[in-house]
């Protein structure tokens, strides 16, 4: 199953004001209909970069991403849960 992973440029511009112990994950790895937060991600295979000049931006309004259809490891996997719990603590 095709995983896509995207930088959230909205996170990273609410990371800048956040102490270091309350910043958000910026990455989102969407496989099938769900999707996980992290720090960081490992793609533990071949990835292809993609943009919009290749095809629809995402829903989410991405316009660049990551698809691979290898293993991906999330660093500091939570779920939108989490991150909606994480943003409230400022």
């Amino acid at each position: 199953m095709k995983t896509i992973i995207h930088v959230n440029k909205q996170l990273i511009a609410q990371n800048i004001n956040r102490p270091d112990n309350k910043k958000l994950p910026v990455y989102t790895v969407k496989t099938g209909r769900k999707n996980v937060y992290g720090y960081g991600v490992e793609i533990l295979g071949p990835s292809k970069l993609v943009d919009v000049r290749n095809a629809c931006q995402l829903s989410c309004g991405a316009r660049a991403w990551i698809e691979t259809d290898s293993k991906v490891k999330v660093i500091g996997k939570m779920s939108f849960k989490d991150v909606k719990k994480l943003k409230e603590q400022t």
